[in-house]
């Protein structure tokens, strides 16, 4: 099924699902829609989406700023380093540091719209947010925002932890999330080119 930025203006909408499920090429595309309708001063992307990730031979994740060059057009926010902690880390305890410190990066991003807000607010990668921090800064931008769109991860797999329960955590926020917003497009591994 095709989404467009014109059905989903107005909408707070959550995009999920598994690794390469099309979250980003969708959101890139209503993003370039949006700006084609004349509306990029009224919009904020948070992009808390840490840089492409090879991973068995496949890219994964990336930030929008790799994908389209309409950044240019809008209010850009993104912290300079986001790890992707169940790639990167070796332990339980290194886990949960790199879950917290993308929090602390992220949160200044959603402090700075909470002060300036735009009607329009997208968010790639929201998941990685829910790791450690509370959806209930979330859910505040979506209600500022008159159009919310965002992604993020749902799936399995990213299941391995180390024990830590940030998966578990993440999956229950992202359900959190997306049974309170308008709209949810559900990606699975059919929508991949």
């Amino acid at each position: 099924m095709k989404h467009s930025f014109s059905e989903l203006a107005g909408k707070k909408t959550l995009i999920m699902g598994n690794v390469r499920t099309g979250k980003t090429k969708l959101t890139v595309e209503l993003l370039e829609e949006a700006v084609g309708l004349g509306v990029s001063k009224d919009i904020t992307i948070i992009d808390m989406a840490p840089r492409t990730k090879m991973v068995k031979g496949l890219s994964i994740g990336g930030r929008l700023s790799e994908f389209t060059a309409t950044l240019k057009d809008v209010r850009y926010l993104v912290p300079t380093e986001v790890m992707a902690p169940r790639l990167e880390a070796h332990s339980a305890k290194e886990l949960l540091s790199m879950v917290r410190l993308n929090v602390e990066r992220i949160r200044p991003l959603i402090e700075n719209y909470v002060e300036r807000p735009t009607p329009v607010l997208f968010i790639n990668d929201v998941s990685i947010y829910l790791q450690s921090g509370s959806a209930d800064p979330v859910l505040a931008v979506a209600a500022m925002a008159g159009t919310f769109i965002a992604n993020g991860y749902y799936g399995e797999f990213f299941s391995k932890d180390h024990g830590t329960g940030v998966s578990r955590r993440e999956g229950a926020l992202m359900e959190l999330l997306a049974s309170r917003m308008d709209v949810v497009i559900r990606l699975d591994s059919s929508n991949e080119p």
